[in-house]
């Protein structure tokens, strides 16, 4: 048996990484705080919800879509089904889309700056990480299936 059947990774990094990224973002605009100068607070701050909630709806559907069709959400579980419905339909990581956006979004409500840097960090840091072992993973389980749906589905958005 191929090895990354086996598992996709030792230990669910996305999750710890995002909370990192805001942790960070917050430690750097105690430290070097950027303004939003000319910024509407309320601009700011509605279109942060509006991208919050949109996180919220994205990660919820990716997760029922996963429960549904039997699979596990857990990205350190094994795939059991290659799952191309609801929102992997449009991107083949809705649920790291989704924390890339909410994060994005808090830092869009709080005034933040940093948030929208360490979000594209934590985006790029979970590419590395995780979706490159991620689709291994899946390649070996579901071959021809998964190099298919890679070619009509984008990585991200």
């Amino acid at each position: 048996m191929n090895a990354y059947r086996m598992k996709p990774l030792a230990f669910p990094w996305p999750p710890l990484i995002y909370g990192a990224a805001l942790a960070a973002a917050f430690l750097l605009q105690a430290h070097f705080p950027l303004s939003a100068a000319e910024t509407n607070v309320w601009i700011a701050r509605t279109a942060g919800g509006i991208l919050i909630l949109a996180a919220v709806v994205l990660d919820v559907w990716a997760m029922r879509t996963l429960l549904d069709c039997r699979t596990t959400i857990l990205p350190n579980r094994c795939s059991t089904y290659l799952v191309t419905s609801g929102p992997y339909r449009f991107t083949r990581n809705p649920i790291y889309l989704g924390y890339t956006l909410a994060t994005a979004g808090i830092g869009l409500a709080v005034l933040n700056p940093w948030c929208l840097v360490t979000a594209m960090l934590a985006a790029a840091l979970t590419s590395i990480v995780a979706v490159k072992r991620e689709e291994l993973h899946l390649l070996s389980r579901f071959g021809i299936d998964f190099e298919r749906y890679c070619n009509g589905t984008t990585r991200w958005i």
